[in-house]
């Protein structure tokens, strides 16, 4: 198989990766309503909708500007089709974040929502990813020219490093614990399996910006590491927790 992958079904070239990213929005929801249906929801119909609602337009408005914020000189250039055209998953899990607390908020919701949505979340991303994998080159998910036996042409005759796989890698074996974590009794506080998701994939996403081949910085930074920096910053409490958690469970050994 040549990157990118575009067979031709009909006469029609097909963008997979458009596909996939469609796929991964259906496949994710429907499998949200099996296990919301599997589960005693303690957060009311009317209430989850809204909380929903508020999880799309705050992830529609905040991946438009991270997606621009990764070099706003080019993108300036580019004109106001492409501002809406581009979006970044990172962008969108953290408006998406942003979007729910407000809802939460304007309807007076105090029950944590996160842990229904975590496992699909996951599967949609890992679908999305294998469509920018197929993508090759034509989406900005690979990596920075290579000389390990990692690195794979991924359209463009460079051995780079397949970005996409590595995060495709690293989100199975999270969803593998994230699924065994619920499956088991467990004393954890409502809504901790999405804070083991939001902490796992921005520290995962900020290591590997390191490969991407990023044109524009900020302190030698780029837009999407700061995100990270924030969201990780969002949830300091979690980790300080978690992190003291360890050390107890460390210690009784």
């Amino acid at each position: 198989m040549t990157l990118p992958f575009e067979p031709i079904l009909f006469g029609i070239k097909v963008n997979m990766h458009l596909v996939l990213e469609y796929a991964a929005f259906f496949i994710a929801f429907r499998y949200y309503v099996v296990l919301r249906k599997r589960t005693h929801d303690v957060i009311s119909s009317d209430n989850r909708l809204s909380i929903i609602l508020g999880a799309i337009f705050g992830a529609l408005f905040l991946s438009r500007i991270v997606a621009f914020l990764e070099d706003p000189t080019l993108h300036a250039q580019q004109g106001w089709i492409v501002l809406f055209n581009n979006k970044t998953i990172m962008g969108g899990l953290f408006g998406g974040l942003l979007g729910v607390e407000l809802a939460k908020k304007i309807i007076g919701e105090k029950e944590s929502s996160g842990d229904l949505f975590t496992l699909p979340i996951i599967l949609g991303i890992i679908i999305g990813r294998i469509g920018c994998f197929f993508a090759g080159v034509k989406e900005f998910t690979f990596g920075k020219e290579t000389t390990s036996f990692l690195g794979m042409n991924l359209g463009d005759g460079l051995e780079r490093h397949p970005l996409a796989l590595y995060e495709i890698l690293f989100l199975s074996f999270l969803f593998f614990v994230v699924y065994r974590m619920q499956k088991r009794p467990m004393q954890l506080q409502s809504g901790s399996y999405f804070k083991l998701f939001m902490v796992s994939y921005f520290c995962f996403r900020f290591c590997i910006e390191f490969l991407k081949p990023n044109t524009f910085f900020v302190l030698g930074l780029s837009s999407i590491q700061y995100l990270c920096l924030i969201c990780l910053l969002y949830y300091l409490k979690t980790i300080r927790n978690g992190i003291a958690y360890a050390y107890q469970k460390l210690h009784l050994l």
